[in-house]
């Protein structure tokens, strides 16, 4: 496990997690961790940096130009 850890730190992450918690109208966004698909394609690893109690995470591909998605981005 230490070893995938490892690899992780070096590859860019497949998804970005966000914590998401809708106030009214307006969505807050907060990046929580990352997630990296595994070698077999089957599954991913989630690394969270923190763990919300309230609102949703929200997987998103990570964006080049921007650190954080747009307020209606990933709505359901």
């Amino acid at each position: 496990m230490a070893r995938e850890n490892q690899n992780q730190e070096h590859k860019a992450p497949d998804y970005l997690a966000w914590h998401v918690v809708q106030k009214g109208d307006k969505s807050f966004w907060n990046k929580v961790g990352a997630a990296w698909s595994h070698k077999d394609a089957k599954g991913y690893t989630l690394q969270l940096e923190t763990m919300p109690i309230n609102g949703r995470i929200v997987l998103r591909l990570p964006l080049e130009d921007t650190s954080e998605p747009s307020d209606d981005a990933g709505r359901a």
